[in-house]
């Protein structure tokens, strides 16, 4: 008989980032999401090694005049590179949905042998869409793994149009507004790695959804850290 232990395969969670690179993003604004998510990366990456459920993949769309991934397929956490994102051009919200929408499909993104968890989405903005954002998210709305999917919007400034925010998460308190350097890096890092851990464990029964249980460690993190509170590294 053989005693050699079985591995059983993990499921996969995907994270996504999609981030807004149209020219109001240019300075302090790109240059602390590219360090934010860079230096957040070790901390996905020890996650998914410690996760006996699931292994986490990192996915990167930008989107300005144009929609681009930065890679062709989702990427182990373990390999994963970022690389810094350049800014101009305007905001085409809406076609930047159209191509996450394209990804969330078992035949794209999520073509899992184990099985995948519902992705986390994450989504940062300083400005309010140029396109017709309407229809894209119409149509994403309709995609079960949009749906079950933990959803959250970063507003970043004061001109972020925190509505269409609103319309993206599904739910105001899913969009968390940020003014200055050091808020917008503690608060990539921790929603990120915050989201990741619910969404790579099996929820078991529980009267709350895996989003709403995010949006409560966010709010706690941000209430306790007063992360809020400085306005001397606001954004130029």
């Amino acid at each position: 008989m053989d005693t050699e232990r079985v591995k059983i395969a993990r499921r996969t969670m995907v994270l996504f980032f999609i981030v807004d690179t149209s020219g109001s993003m240019s300075g302090d604004k790109i240059g602390s999401v590219n360090d934010a998510i860079r230096e957040t990366v070790p901390d996905l990456r020890d996650l998914s090694e410690n996760n006996p459920d699931a292994s986490i993949k990192i996915a990167a769309l930008q989107f300005d005049t144009d929609a681009r991934w930065l890679y062709p397929q989702p990427v182990e956490s373990s390999d994963f590179q970022w690389t810094d994102l350049q800014t101009g051009g305007l905001t085409s919200l809406g076609l930047a949905m159209e191509k996450l929408n394209e990804k969330l499909s078992k035949s794209q993104f999520l073509q899992e042998a184990a099985g995948s968890f519902a992705p986390v989405i994450i989504l940062l903005s300083d400005g309010g869409p140029t396109d017709n954002y309407k229809k894209g998210l119409e149509d994403i709305k309709k995609n079960n793994w949009f749906k079950y999917a933990i959803k959250i919007a970063i507003a970043i400034g004061n001109d972020a149009d925190k509505n269409v925010l609103t319309e993206f998460a599904g739910n105001s308190e899913a969009v968390i507004e940020v003014h200055n350097r050091s808020a917008l890096k503690a608060i990539i890092k921790f929603v990120s790695v915050t989201s990741s851990q619910v969404s790579s464990k099996s929820n078991g029964v529980e009267d709350v959804s895996k989003q709403d249980k995010v949006i409560s460690q966010v709010k706690n993190y941000v209430d306790t850290q007063n992360i809020e509170d400085t306005d001397l590294d606001e954004f130029d």
